[in-house]
């Protein structure tokens, strides 16, 4: 029994180091985004003019109607094209989600509330983060734009915007949510923190070979 003690000790010592790791990547990679987005997170009366607003995709409700948080990036962008902050916006998202036509959905909801169809521009093969930035800058030309999302995925956006070649700023989104909500997506996007990492520095290779 004595003997056992120890060797328990040195198992539960081990598993709790094994999954600091993982842990300590996930910070580390956390902090990297917010530093590489330093100076470039502002609000609508701050942020600096671009030429294009690019508002990432997010779920739709059972009735076709942008959710809280892409409800949230709509009317920021909204506000950025009637301040003058934008001449025209880029709606990056999946045509074919499983919550509906997130195109569809925002375009809608943009010019139901007096965005000008001619100012909207369609991306429904938006899948991620990643791929709005690299298409936006590789296929409509991009390289100056307003980034629009809900601050905890602020940052990432704005690297991997920064890393697609995009002169990226960004403003944060409102979110009108439940506590649920929030933790859930908040744990989602530290999470998504190393993936992104890995990826601006597959982009960086990529771009210098």
């Amino acid at each position: 029994m004595e003997e056992q003690r120890p060797r328990a000790r040195w198992l539960m010592r081990g598993a709790l180091g094994a999954g600091a790791v993982p842990m300590l990547i996930v910070s580390a990679a956390n902090a990297l985004l917010r530093i590489l987005s330093a100076g470039h997170r502002f609000t609508v009366s701050t942020v600096p003019w671009a030429p294009v607003v690019i508002v990432p995709g997010a779920k739709i409700g059972p009735d076709g109607l942008p959710m809280t948080y892409l409800r949230g990036r709509l009317d920021i962008a909204v506000e950025l094209l009637a301040a003058g902050k934008g001449d025209e916006v880029l709606i990056s998202g999946d045509a074919q989600g499983r919550s509906g036509d997130e195109i569809a959905s925002m375009r809608s909801y943009l010019t139901d509330h007096g965005v000008a169809p001619a100012r909207i521009r369609d991306d429904g093969e938006g899948l991620s983060t990643r791929a709005t930035c690299e298409r936006a800058h590789d296929l409509f030309g991009i390289d100056r734009a307003i980034i629009v999302t809900q601050h905890q995925h602020l940052p990432r956006a704005i690297a991997l915007g920064r890393g697609a070649g995009i002169d990226t700023d960004g403003v944060d989104a409102y979110r009108d949510c439940t506590r649920k909500t929030l933790l859930r997506n908040t744990v989602r996007e530290w999470l998504a923190a190393p993936k992104a990492v890995v990826a601006l520095i597959v982009s960086s290779r990529n771009r210098k070979g």
